[in-house]
């Protein structure tokens, strides 16, 4: 961790919701002017797009048939360890893009499916912003999140977070139910074995829980809204935080353990401008007296 060069790290596996979450906390920078360097979980991807196919297929012939982007060997994982050890000492680093589609092709002029060239973050920014995959992953070779100020997990019920993935790849990337369900069945040994036990390290976990039947995710027609969900929010370490406070602004909060909160589905934006601005102010000021 760092004084003068904070770091905010969010995790999350794919589909789970980081992408909104990193929008509220745009909106916070925004307000708040401060400047924030960012950095994807996906530029950390070892392969591109055609790459992780073939090595897929190789694998797969040899009888491994869940590697996947949620372990390690597909990951250049020392290098994002590196990324925050180096930010947190200098306040600069070298990150790059993972191009997801045509419009992001438009906007770093690489194919869809490839990545940029590697690039110096911009100079004299206030933090750095993680967002992905793996921003507090921990294992014999790495140790991320102790390079991390302020980690956030986002981690919806399994079938919900299913649900999300399987909407998504379908209607942006062009994937079958099928292919998703495939995705999904070759990655659970790692989202049991490297993406799970990242909660256990984070400082506050959003998980959204919907009251509507979600049983069988593979053929849920919607997914459910804000208003049919309920989102736990979990501190580890509740001292400090002011939950009165956070009951009196979020009608129908109520707290559920010493250590969190619940809160209907349309409040989360409100609940994490009410929780994370503190935080993030906290960590500017630190670092603006250390300047």
């Amino acid at each position: 961790m760092s004084a003068k060069y904070p770091i905010i790290s969010v995790t999350g596996s794919s589909g789970a919701g980081t992408t909104s979450v990193k929008r509220t906390f745009e909106q916070i920078f925004r307000r708040e002017k401060v400047e924030a360097a960012y950095v994807e979980g996906d530029a950390f991807h070892r392969y591109d797009r055609v790459e992780m196919r073939k090595v897929m297929e190789r694998e797969e012939a040899a009888g491994n048939r869940h590697f996947s982007h949620f372990g390690p060997s597909a990951n250049l994982l020392e290098e994002l360890e590196n990324v925050f050890r180096t930010y947190g000492e200098t306040g600069t680093a070298k990150t790059r893009h993972y191009v997801h589609d045509e419009q992001e092709a438009e906007l770093y002029g690489a194919k869809p499916g490839t990545f940029t060239d590697w690039k110096q973050l911009p100079e004299k920014t206030e933090l750095l912003f993680y967002e992905g995959l793996h921003g507090a992953l921990v294992t014999d070779k790495v140790n991320i999140p102790k390079y991390a100020d302020l980690k956030i997990g986002v981690v919806p019920v399994i079938n919900l977070e299913w649900i999300q993935k399987i909407h998504r790849d379908r209607s942006t990337r062009g994937y079958t139910t099928e292919a998703v369900t495939d995705t999904i069945l070759r990655r659970m040994p790692d989202y049991i074995n490297y993406i799970c036990p990242q909660f256990t390290e984070t400082d506050i976990n959003f998980q959204r829980v919907p009251t509507v039947d979600t049983s069988n995710p593979f053929t849920a027609r919607w997914i459910p809204t804000a208003d049919e969900s309920m989102v736990i929010i979990r501190f580890s370490k509740p001292r400090g935080i002011d939950f009165s406070y956070l009951h009196s602004m979020i009608r129908d909060s109520f707290m559920s353990r010493a250590n969190s909160i619940v809160i209907p589905g349309n409040k989360l934006d409100l609940a994490m401008q009410l929780i994370l601005t503190p935080f993030i102010l906290q960590l500017v000021e630190r670092r603006r007296r250390t300047s």
